[in-house]
């Protein structure tokens, strides 16, 4: 089984846990302001651990919900078991599962699972940026006035104040605004032309590793800005490479 098609079935086994407790009540773990943990979280990546180290155990994994196994290893498994908890909570069937595999500092797969609609997107460094097994490109609209964006607004007060002002300017100029809710599946969306862009300014490396090299084979731009202060936290900027942002940022 290749690097890719492991992923995959990671992704794949994680989706049907998801989707089997979809709607049922699910035990919160820790709950914050704008945030819920919830021990389907862990349940879904200890699945995932299991498939990918299973399978290769001299590999490190890299997780929201922690680390595990080889941690010297320049194979390392960056993994989102669930990208939109509050989405799935609220029983909203918006969220995904996201698996990259990262060697030697560099983004080689990446795999994004989309559980209650059915569709995966898959990516290997070298190859086509592909939705379930055709392959996708970003969209060819190159003005504000005919694109549609995801704006995160984050969760501390910052980053809330940094992403409204983003959305008020960017709404007087797009066509359509969204806020999703899951930044995996808002650069899957890109990768497949369906949005033109997402901005935020502070983001997890688990939320955007596999739509990272997903969107930039697509046909995209993903900048990224480390965020001073904060472990693996990045700004984020991933379009469709041909609309201009810069009245907007």
């Amino acid at each position: 089984m290749t690097d890719l098609e492991l992923a995959t079935h990671a992704a794949l086994e994680a989706g049907k846990l998801l989707r089997q407790h979809f709607g049922s009540d699910a035990t919160v773990d820790e709950a914050t302001h704008h945030d819920i943990k919830l021990a389907l979280d862990k349940e879904s990546q200890d699945l995932i651990t299991g498939i990918l180290l299973g399978a290769c155990p001299g590999d490190a994994l890299y997780g929201e919900e922690g680390i595990a196994g080889n941690q010297d290893s320049d194979r390392q498994w960056i993994v989102d078991p669930i990208d939109g908890t509050v989405n799935f909570f609220y029983g909203i069937p918006h969220f995904c599962v996201s698996i990259a595999l990262r060697i030697a500092g560099e983004i080689v797969v990446g795999v994004i699972h989309d559980p209650m609609v059915g569709e995966t997107w898959t990516v290997e460094k070298g190859g086509p940026a592909m939705l379930d097994g055709r392959p996708i490109q970003t969209s060819k609209r190159d003005t504000l006035a005919e694109s549609i964006l995801f704006v995160g607004c984050g969760k501390d007060e910052a980053a809330l104040k940094t992403g409204i002002e983003r959305f008020h300017r960017a709404s007087l100029k797009a066509r359509k605004m969204r806020m999703m809710g899951s930044a995996a599946l808002g650069m899957a969306y890109i990768a497949s032309g369906r949005l033109d862009a997402y901005i935020e300014s502070r983001i997890s490396l688990w939320d955007i590793a596999a739509g990272q090299l997903l969107v930039e084979t697509a046909g995209g731009k993903v900048d990224l800005t480390a965020v001073a202060g904060y472990a693996d936290a990045w700004s984020i900027v991933a379009s469709n490479g041909k609309i201009p942002l810069g009245e907007i940022l």
